[in-house]
């Protein structure tokens, strides 16, 4: 059997941690720059605050009814990730443990008996928000896509279910699936949805009686015939494999306001690079093509209201693929200044790395060499310090000290796990 653990609201949940009088309370957390609502709780749900829907849009509904609001805290989010995380390790043993993301992780329960099952999903929930603060609600079943069924049944009863569902028998199982929309099926995207519902396919019970011919044909190949296999119980879909090494890895941000002049441009590409190449990292891996973009500001058209501007672009693939941030920080900034238009405005800009694979393939040729075992040690301390500390307290002189192009964060609370002068004091 295998058990999903997700953070209800995880964003909104972190900061009630610290904010206990807002339990029963509306909040809501914005993304960067304050733009949209990227996470809120039940109650903000209830009020008809929409979800990723901008914060203009939702300012009446969020004023008239007192909802607390908080700008995105990512390196607080972070850290109680990880708590949460060292806890599920912690109980169910570290190799049975897979995160799916920051707020997600699949664990696996072939150690735990049949009949202790329901007992230990309570355990895993109870002890994490114990520890951690964080509520969070429990999904078993016999496979990852079921187990995605359950929690998202624990989720939607919250009262009934106490944000625990397994699923351990059929009659169980075929309840579930007759409940589920296929639209709320973990891997079938929107586009699919109204597909499958145009052949008269509109439950995930529906779909688990299609044949694996039909899902190769129908259903994007072997990524259906997976999803066919996992409603039927059968496991088919290995995380550690599939979702951990991305194919491609992008850092992008709007600016707090609009910028004007290539050195901060320059100084926020280079910060952008920076954030990649440690993704890269992450994943050891090694990039061969590195793109930049910059979005000029919208401007007014003849007409009536503003016209956006085409983002403009430009690539370039490196003599040897790297994942050293100094020789990726180089032939980005080059591209952010053959990008940059004197006289012109920018609102965003972002740094794709592709053309990904292993470290260990990395090969020299007669013009270059490959990084050396000095510089591979030198990145891994770069981000073990970074990593401990938080904010990039090591960095490279291109990405600037003053950065008047940050994202705007008017609501903001403070780091209380990561930041020493931002505690939370107790008196």
């Amino acid at each position: 059997m295998i058990a999903i653990v997700d953070c209800n609201s995880f964003y909104c949940s972190c900061e009630r941690v610290f904010y206990p009088a807002l339990a029963n309370r509306p909040v809501v957390v914005l993304s960067n720059n304050d733009g949209c609502i990227i996470s809120r709780t039940d109650e903000a749900k209830a009020l008809g605050v929409g979800m990723a829907a901008p914060f203009f849009q939702n300012r009446e509904i969020i004023e008239q009814n007192n909802v607390t609001v908080f700008s995105s805290n990512y390196n607080f989010y972070g850290d109680m990730s990880w708590r949460v995380m060292e806890t599920l390790r912690s109980l169910a043993g570290v190799h049975n443990v897979e995160v799916y993301s920051v707020d997600e992780a699949f664990i696996d329960l072939h150690e735990i008996e049949p009949e202790n099952l329901h007992a230990f999903a309570k355990k895993l929930k109870s002890t994490v928000e114990q520890w951690t603060g964080v509520k969070v609600s429990v999904g078993v079943a016999p496979s990852k896509v079921l187990a995605k069924v359950a929690n998202h049944l624990a989720k939607k009863d919250k009262r009934q279910t106490d944000c625990v569902v397994v699923l351990d028998t059929d009659e169980k199982l075929l309840e579930a699936l007759h409940k589920t929309p296929v639209k709320d099926l973990w891997g079938v995207g929107r586009q699919y949805a109204v597909k499958l519902n145009s052949m008269n396919i509109i439950t995930a019970y529906d779909l688990s009686t299609m044949n694996e011919t039909w899902a190769s044909k129908f259903l994007g190949g072997i990524t259906g015939v997976r999803l066919i296999r996992e409603l039927k119980g059968i496991p088919a879909i290995d995380l550690l494999d599939e979702l951990t090494t991305k194919k491609m890895i992008a850092t992008t941000r709007m600016f707090g306001s609009p910028v004007n002049n290539l050195i901060d441009i320059k100084e926020a590409v280079a910060t952008y690079t920076a954030r990649a190449a440690e993704k890269l990292r992450r994943q050891h891996s090694v990039a061969k093509t590195i793109s930049v973009f910059v979005v000029p500001k919208e401007k007014r058209g003849s007409g009536e209201g503003y016209r956006r501007e085409s983002s403009l672009s430009n690539y370039r693939n490196l003599p040897i693929a790297t994942s050293i941030t100094n020789e990726l920080i180089k032939p980005a900034l080059q591209l952010a200044e053959s990008l940059f238009e004197e006289g012109n405005s920018y609102q965003k800009a972002g740094v794709t790395l592709s053309g990904l694979y292993p470290e260990s393939s990395v090969q020299s040729n007669m013009f270059t060499t490959a990084p050396s075992k000095s510089m591979n040690a030198l990145m891994d301390m770069l981000d073990n310090v970074n990593f401990s500390m938080r904010d990039d307290v090591i960095k490279f002189a291109a990405s600037g000290t003053t950065k008047n192009w940050k994202m705007r964060q008017e609501y903001r609370s403070p780091r209380h796990t990561t930041r020493w002068e931002e505690l939370r004091e107790v008196r």
